[in-house]
């Protein structure tokens, strides 16, 4: 796999391989690496994915850290990596990139895979006070660990994976750091969601308690035309994760061209 970073764009890996190429998008505290499990497990899939700005390889990046800009660093990066035919795949605050940079309606775009997404309409929980506390959970090594442990995962990881989750949420800038929890998580983008008119599947985890599959049913489907959604059992918020077995046969079977 081929990296590249260039001055202004995202750091970036690309693999050639069968299409569609799948361009992964990370969740709020992960990087590219995030994807490497489910990247695994598709060894012959073209590939692509990215440490958005203020992120991983990315975060020397200058602002702005905003889902806007998220969006159009990620169209940015494809047409710099040569891509013509591609799918969105996007976790958590990467699924909700996905949604804003599938608004415009991009040529090449075939589909959206959105993983555990921000959903296009923020639930009723995202109050002032739950977004200050959130802003707060990457505070330390510590806080990180304990929000992994008891709010991220819902299986149990190997000790490895749950180091590279505490390294990748603190390796970041601080701006970008905060973005998401103080402005992102509480953007309604249902004008948005509504502009798409590529198919959409949504992968939701069973026992997510960051984005339950009923909040993803009320505030998400609603107002995508053509999307579909599955529940991987057992899992939580962190199925790139938690389930790249399944994960990786969701993508095969939704895309397996």
């Amino acid at each position: 796999m081929a990296t590249t970073a260039q001055t202004q764009l995202p750091v970036y890996d690309y693999r050639p391989g069968d299409g569609p190429v799948l361009v992964f998008l990370h969740y709020w505290g992960g990087s590219a690496r995030t994807w490497q499990p489910v990247l695994d497990r598709l060894p012959d899939r073209a590939a692509l994915n990215l440490d958005f700005r203020g992120w991983g390889r990315s975060r020397e990046l200058p602002g702005p850290y905003t889902l806007e800009q998220f969006a159009h660093d990620t169209e940015a990066v494809i047409a710099d990596a040569g891509v013509t035919d591609y799918v969105l795949v996007g976790h958590s605050m990467g699924g909700k990139v996905a949604q804003l940079a599938a608004s415009a309606r991009p040529a090449g775009l075939a589909g959206l895979v959105l993983v555990a997404p921000g959903p296009a309409k923020p639930a009723a929980t995202v109050t002032p006070e739950y977004q200050e506390g959130l802003s707060h959970a990457y505070d330390s090594d510590e806080s990180t660990a304990a929000a992994r442990d008891t709010v991220l995962t819902a299986t149990a990881l190997d000790d490895e994976t749950k180091a590279r989750i505490v390294a990748d949420s603190r390796s970041c800038a601080e701006e970008a750091r905060l973005e998401w929890p103080r402005h992102g998580i509480a953007e309604d983008i249902t004008s948005a969601a509504r502009a798409i008119d590529v198919p959409v599947l949504v992968v939701a985890g069973e026992h997510d308690r960051v984005e339950p599959a009923g909040v993803l049913r009320d505030n998400l489907l609603p107002y995508l035309a053509h999307a579909s959604m599955t529940v991987l059992p057992r899992s939580g918020h962190l199925l790139p994760l938690e389930a790249p077995d399944a994960l990786a046969q969701v993508l095969r079977s939704a895309w397996g061209r």
